[in-house]
């Protein structure tokens, strides 16, 4: 970890977080109050069970958010990228972390103290309204994967995944608009299908075969989203 500093009126990640609302004597506020730090991939912002004191914007980099099983496996629930905020339901709720944050890739996340956020947060209800957004839409996808788990095969379960990392992570400077930008190892995969490794490692190869997907080493670029998507039953 390294010690960094980004002003939030400079930041590239300030247009697409909550401070994009925040007045000019907000963010001047949150500026003087806040510490960014450099993490390198594989290290972890926040721990599972631990009390959160404070919010974390991403200012740059891709950030999973993992939970751990009582057999010690482990679940990733989600994804975080730059512009992001983490632990704010935590924050909010008075309660412990439900995941660890581990980087997947060298991030930079700015720390914002418990009660200079809580303050702007009262005081701005554009942002106290983007926030209980956020918080519903992070519900819609917790049903829809318990909804998924119960219901789909795992061959439904992989297809909607790829779909899924293909369309969270597409950017305007992609240049390869069929490649999922994201790098993740196979066992991260299988843990966000719900599956063993081998089995995904077994079916992706069965999709490279189809002809559905092409991999390139670690990458994944998709070949027929129309098949992937019948495969997903995504509708």
């Amino acid at each position: 970890m390294q010690k960094v500093h980004i002003d939030c009126a400079s930041c590239d990640a300030r247009s697409i977080t909550f401070l994009k609302d925040c007045t000019p004597d907000q963010v001047e506020r949150i500026n003087k109050v806040k510490s960014c730090v450099h993490f390198k991939k594989g290290q972890i912002i926040f721990y599972e069970d631990n009390l959160a004191l404070g919010v974390h914007c991403i200012s740059h980099g891709v950030v999973k958010l993992v939970k751990s099983s009582y057999d010690g496996r482990e679940q990733i629930i989600r994804f975080a990228k730059s512009g992001e905020f983490l632990g704010y339901r935590a924050l909010i709720a008075d309660e412990p972390y439900v995941a660890s944050a581990e980087c997947v890739e060298d991030c930079v996340a700015c720390f914002i103290p418990k009660d200079p956020f809580l303050e702007v947060l009262s005081e701005n209800p554009i942002i106290n309204k983007e926030m209980m957004k956020s918080l519903c839409h992070e519900l819609g996808i917790a049903d829809e994967k318990i909804t998924s788990l119960a219901h789909k095969s795992v061959r439904e379960r992989l297809a909607e995944t790829l779909l899924v990392l293909h369309d969270n992570f597409q950017t305007e400077s992609n240049l390869d608009e069929s490649m999922i930008q994201i790098v993740l190892p196979r066992e991260d995969i299988a843990n966000i299908v719900g599956t063993a490794t081998e089995t995904v490692i077994r079916l992706l190869s069965e999709f490279n075969k189809d002809h559905l997907i092409e991999l390139k080493g670690k990458r994944i670029k998709l070949l027929d989203t129309g098949k992937l998507r019948k495969i997903s039953n995504m509708g």
